[in-house]
């Protein structure tokens, strides 16, 4: 598999360096990136060097896609850009591996969109994979704090910690907790909304009615800027906090006294593409999932950005 990656530099999350060294590790080319500028580009082929990739550097789009032999694109750049990558790079047959949010819900016409997106991606036989990758960590939570069965299911608790604020904590950090409730209770509805401003942080209740249960949920986004960033979450109130080991960059999931090591999900999400893309399989995180979950995160985007908004507390 030969894969371009679109915003590859370290800049905002930075998170297009990680995913390009993850295709890497898990046999695909790297063979090319794209930046704004000759400068930019040229800084992310450098970044990557180290790691034994030997990606070109290009400026323009179109003379990427036409200058290489391309299987798949990686997109991580600003979320507002993905709607435009995503449809040329799916018109040309490529297949895409997004970062999320997969669709800027700031957009107005985001179901319009994602099925323009995924009329093409049928039309020209693309894979499609999203890059929210926490599901992939639930067999580790599982060992940990006992089987999840979705019929009994009745609570959800998450707790994030964006670089940004406001209301861009939302697309930066709900689809992870979206993600995990569409993996384990499958597609949902979201009911009765309510948000909850403090200093550098914001509180989103609401229930997840899905065929198996109906489930309270509970995310907590908390700005944080400094490494390693809070993360955990739990379901019934069993609550696993993620542990990262900066020297070692070692992830574990850690519920009360036991702890697990655990690969780094956003590697088992490369994986999962590039040995769908090899088999002919559809990706985990994939079209029926990023459809539900864009959905899910429109309109609680939506809810908080709208005058309208039903439920607020200040």
């Amino acid at each position: 598999m030969n894969v371009a990656i679109i915003g590859a530099r370290k800049d905002r999350n930075g998170i297009g360096g990680f995913i390009a060294r993850y295709f890497h590790q898990n046999g695909a080319q790297v063979t090319c990136v794209l930046g704004t500028s000759e400068a930019t580009a040229a800084l992310a082929a450098e970044a990557l060097a180290p790691c034994g990739i030997k990606a070109k550097p290009y400026r323009d789009y179109t003379d990427m896609v036409e200058g290489e032999d391309l299987d798949a694109v990686a997109v991580a750049s600003p979320a507002e850009t993905h709607y435009a990558f995503l449809s040329a790079s799916m018109e040309r047959g490529l297949s895409v591996f997004c970062e999320k949010p997969f669709i800027d819900p700031a957009r107005d016409d985001v179901p319009g969109d994602l099925e323009t997106l995924f009329h093409l991606a049928r039309k020209k036989r693309a894979a499609v994979a999203m890059n929210s990758q926490w599901p992939f960590c639930l067999p580790s939570y599982e060992r940990l704090c006992g089987t999840l069965v979705p019929g009994e299911i009745r609570k959800f608790f998450i707790r994030l910690s964006p670089l940004s604020a406001g209301a861009d904590m939302i697309p930066d950090s709900v689809p992870h907790g979206l993600s995990l409730l569409h993996a384990v209770l499958g597609a949902g509805t979201v009911h009765d909304l309510s948000f909850e401003d403090g200093p550098g942080s914001l509180g989103i209740s609401f229930t997840y009615a899905s065929s198996f249960s109906d489930c309270e949920v509970s995310m907590l986004l908390v700005q944080e800027k400094q490494q390693p960033r809070t993360f955990s979450f739990g379901f019934n109130g069993l609550v696993a906090e993620r542990c990262i080991d900066m020297a070692s960059y070692e992830i574990s999931l850690a519920f009360g006294e036991k702890q697990e090591p655990i690969p780094d999900p956003l590697n088992l999400c490369v994986r999962d593409f590039v040995e769908a893309g090899a088999s002919g399989r559809h990706p985990v995180i994939g079209a029926d999932h990023i459809i539900a979950t864009s959905l899910n995160l429109k309109q609680i985007y939506d809810a908080y950005t709208h005058p309208e908004r039903t439920t607020w507390k200040s």
